[in-house]
C-alpha cells in the first residue's frame, strides 16, 4: 500500500484515463489497477501484447511497401497506446472490438503483402532502392523510437529485478545495432555537391499519360509543353502497312473497340487496317478508367479534346518531335504470323523515318534488337540503343551509344563505367521525385517518365548530403540517444531504489506500532 501511495506522485489521472479509454474503451471513471513488481501482465496479456507488436511491425512493412511502390495509405495501430499504458504501470485491458480490429489488420497485412509480392515482385527492388534515400531518416526515426522505449523498459526492468535481464539484453542489442547501421549504408546521394552532374533529361513515356490519353497526339503535345527532352512510344504496323502507336496486345483498354468491333476485342492491333483503326476513339477511356486519378484536373476544353483523340501514326509522332527538335525512342512490335508485313516490319518502319517523316535519323534512338546490322547499314546515323547490360567492349563493337534499362538495374558504378566509354544510360519508368533524385545522384543521363510536369520542377535532388554532414548527423543522433537512455535508466534505478527504502521504512514503523499495541494489551490483561 505504501508503495502504491508513493507511486501516485508520478501518475497523471486524465492522461492515463484517456489512454485506457482509447485502448480498452473504458471511458467511465477508470480505477487504476497497478501491476505488482514482476507481474506487469498475465500470460494472456503478454500474448495479446506480442500480437499487437507483430501487427504493428507487419503493418509498418506493408505501409512502407505501399507508400514507395504505389501511393500513401494511412492506418492506426494500438501498439503505441499499449506502450504508453505499460509505461504508466497499468494492466492492459484491450477491448474485444479492438482485438478484432488488430486481428483483421494482421490478416490484411499478411494477405496484402503476399498478394503484392506475387503481383509486384519487382517492386520489392523499388523498396530496397528507396532505402538509399530514406535510410538516414529511418535510422534517426528508429533511434528516436528506441530512445522513447527506454522509459517503459527501464521502469519494468528495475521493478522485476533479475528477471528483466533478457529484456534489457534484447533492448541493448537492438539499440547498438541501430547505432551501427549507417556503417553498412550506401547512397549515391551522399556525395560532395561539386560532383553532382546535371539533371537527367526527361523523356515522356507514351507522352504525358497523367495529363492526356497515352500514345495520343495530345499526350505528346502535353509532354513537350511540360518541358520534355524526348518522347517514348510503342509502334505496331497495321494490316495494310501503316505504322501506328499502340502498346497493348489488343485494343480493349485504350480504345472503344468493344463498341465498334465487338467480335474483335481480343484481336491483335496489327490485324486491323488503318481505316478500321481510324474509326476508333482513343480518348474516352481516359475518363472512365482515370489511370492516374488526374482526369478531373483537365479544363473543360482539354477534356473535350481528350475525349476526341484517335489512334496516332508513327509519321505524325516523328513530325512532332522533329518540329521541336526532340529525341524519340520506341519499341517496335513484330506483326503476328499471317500478317503481310511479318517479315518487312523493320524495312517499313525505316522507310517512314527516312522518307515519310521530317525527322533527322540522329534524333532516333533505335531500340529494336532484330536485324541491327542491317539497320546500321541502311541508316548509320540512327543512335543504336540496347536494353542489354553487356560488357563495354561488346557494346562498342555493336556501335551501341545508349543503354535503355529498368531503374531497378540502376548502379552508380555501372553508369559511370559505361559513361567513360561514351555510352549514356536511359532509365525507365521513373515518375516519383525520390526515384528521379536517386537517378540524378547516380549519374543517369535520361529517364523515361509519366510525370514530366512534376519532375521538371525539381531544382535539386530531394536528398543530397556531403559525407561530413552525414557523419555529423549520424554521430550526433547516436550520442544524444545514448546520453538520454543512460539518464532514463539511472533515473528509474534511483527512483525504484528510493521507493524500496521508503517501503522498508514504512514496514518497520507499522511492525513497531503493532508490537507496542500487543504489549500494552498484555499488560492490561494481566
Amino acid at each position: 500500500m505504501a508503495r502504491q501511495r508513493l507511486l501516485q506522485r508520478y501518475e497523471h489521472q486524465p492522461f492515463v484515463s484517456c489512454l485506457a479509454g482509447l485502448y480498452g474503451c473504458q471511458w467511465r471513471r477508470y480505477q487504476l489497477t497497478h501491476a505488482q513488481p514482476g507481474h506487469c501482465c498475465c500470460s494472456k496479456v503478454l500474448s495479446c501484447f506480442a500480437l499487437i507488436v507483430l501487427t504493428f511491425c507487419l503493418s509498418l512493412v506493408f505501409l512502407y511497401f505501399w507508400s514507395e511502390a504505389q501511393n500513401d495509405y494511412n492506418d492506426f495501430d494500438w501498439f503505441l497506446l499499449a506502450v504508453c499504458l505499460l509505461s504508466e504501470g497499468q494492466r492492459l485491458y484491450l477491448h474485444w472490438c479492438h482485438k478484432i480490429g488488430i486481428l483483421v489488420t494482421l490478416i490484411l497485412s499478411i494477405v496484402a503483402s503476399s498478394v503484392l509480392t506475387d503481383l509486384w515482385s519487382k517492386e520489392w527492388m523499388t523498396v530496397l532502392l528507396s532505402f538509399q534515400v530514406t535510410a538516414p531518416y529511418l535510422h534517426i526515426g528508429g533511434v528516436v523510437l528506441m530512445t522513447l522505449l527506454s522509459w517503459p523498459i527501464a521502469l519494468h526492468v528495475f521493478r522485476i529485478n533479475m528477471r528483466g535481464m533478457a529484456i534489457i539484453v534484447l533492448y541493448i542489442t537492438v539499440l547498438v545495432t541501430l547505432f551501427l547501421v549507417p556503417l553498412g549504408m550506401y547512397s549515391p546521394c551522399i556525395k560532395e555537391r561539386s560532383s553532382l552532374g546535371s539533371a537527367p533529361a526527361l523523356i515522356g513515356h507514351r507522352g504525358a499519360p497523367m495529363l492526356a490519353p497515352e500514345n495520343t497526339f495530345m499526350s505528346f503535345e502535353k509532354a513537350l509543353a511540360a518541358g520534355a527532352d524526348g518522347l517514348e512510344t510503342d509502334v505496331t504496323i497495321s494490316y495494310d502497312g501503316v505504322p501506328f502507336l499502340m502498346h497493348d496486345k489488343n485494343l480493349r483498354r485504350t480504345t472503344n473497340v468493344k463498341d465498334v468491333f465487338p467480335n474483335w476485342t481480343h484481336t491483335s492491333p496489327a490485324m486491323f487496317t488503318w481505316r478500321e483503326l481510324q474509326s476508333l476513339n482513343a480518348g474516352s477511356w481516359f475518363f472512365s478508367q482515370d489511370p492516374f486519378g488526374t482526369a478531373s484536373s483537365l479544363s473543360p476544353d482539354e477534356q473535350l479534346q481528350a475525349q476526341n483523340q484517335s489512334v496516332c501514326t508513327l509519321r505524325d509522332f516523328l513530325d512532332l518531335a522533329a518540329q521541336h527538335g526532340k529525341l524519340v525512342i520506341f519499341d517496335l512490335y513484330r506483326p503476328p504470323r499471317g500478317h503481310p508485313y511479318r517479315d518487312a516490319w523493320i524495312s517499313r518502319t525505316l522507310d517512314v523515318i527516312q522518307n515519310d517523316s521530317s525527322i533527322h535519323s540522329s534524333q532516333v534512338l533505335w531500340l529494336p534488337p532484330e536485324l541491327r546490322e542491317f539497320v546500321q547499314e541502311i541508316d548509320p546515323e540512327l543512335q543504336q540503343t540496347t536494353a542489354e547490360l553487356a560488357p563495354v567492349e561488346e557494346l562498342q563493337l555493336r556501335h551501341i551509344s545508349r543503354l535503355n534499362i529498368h531503374y531497378s538495374s540502376m548502379s552508380e558504378k555501372e553508369i559511370r563505367k559505361y559513361a567513360a566509354a561514351n555510352i549514356s544510360t536511359n532509365l525507365y519508368v521513373i515518375s516519383e521525385p525520390w526515384l528521379y533524385s536517386l537517378a540524378w545522384c547516380a549519374g543517369a543521363h535520361s529517364a523515361a517518365t509519366n510525370a514530366v510536369h512534376i519532375l521538371k520542377n525539381l531544382q535539386r535532388p530531394l536528398f543530397l548530403m556531403t559525407p561530413d554532414e552525414y557523419r555529423f548527423m549520424w554521430t550526433l543522433t547516436d550520442i544524444t540517444s545514448l546520453i538520454l537512455v543512460v539518464i532514463i535508466f539511472v533515473f528509474h534505478w534511483w527512483r525504484e531504489r528510493g521507493l524500496a527504502l521508503s517501503v522498508d521504512s514504512s514496514s518497520v514503523i507499522e511492525s513497531g506500532s503493532y508490537r507496542q499495541f500487543r504489549t500494552g494489551k498484555r499488560h492490561l490483561i494481566f
